[in-house]
């Protein structure tokens, strides 16, 4: 999405879980597992029942994304699974950070190997982007400014 500050972008991308089909039993005992390898379950949380909305900062790491870690663990490509992964401000993730995302997009899942472990995480995921309009740009050229 491409738009004005405060045209409802991210609104918008908040409420997309919310019109998705309601989870499978399936998908909700999955959406837990993963909730629950990664820390994210309270101690009397049952069954995961909502589509996950993630929206990670742009500054985020790629192992914040795709997972990893000395003891492999989920990244938000993954603790998306069967939901939204938001991505505000678009441009401002780094080059490495967006095209790690190829492949969980692709395959719907995503592989992490280390030394001790190889683990493979699923990552069936609607990925959403936002950035604000870009009205003009200005390059410069010895000197001078020009815009494009």
């Amino acid at each position: 999405m491409v738009g004005v500050p405060g045209s409802g972008k991210t609104m918008l991308a908040r409420r997309m879980s919310s019109i998705l089909p309601e989870l499978t039993k399936e998908e909700a005992i999955e959406i837990t597992k993963i909730y629950s390898i990664s820390g994210l379950l309270g101690k009397d949380t049952g069954l995961v029942t909502t589509r996950p909305f993630r929206s990670p900062h742009h500054t985020s790491s790629t192992v914040a994304m795709i997972g990893g870690g000395s003891i492999p663990r989920p990244g938000e490509v993954t603790l998306a699974h069967h939901g939204v992964l938001f991505l505000d401000e678009l441009p401002e993730f780094s080059k490495k950070t967006l095209e790690v995302l190829r492949e969980p997009i692709e395959d719907r899942q995503i592989t992490v190997s280390r030394a001790n472990a190889t683990l493979t995480f699923p990552s069936s995921i609607i990925l959403v982007a936002a950035m604000n309009e870009v009205t003009s740009i200005t390059i410069q050229c010895s000197d001078e400014r020009k815009p494009i």
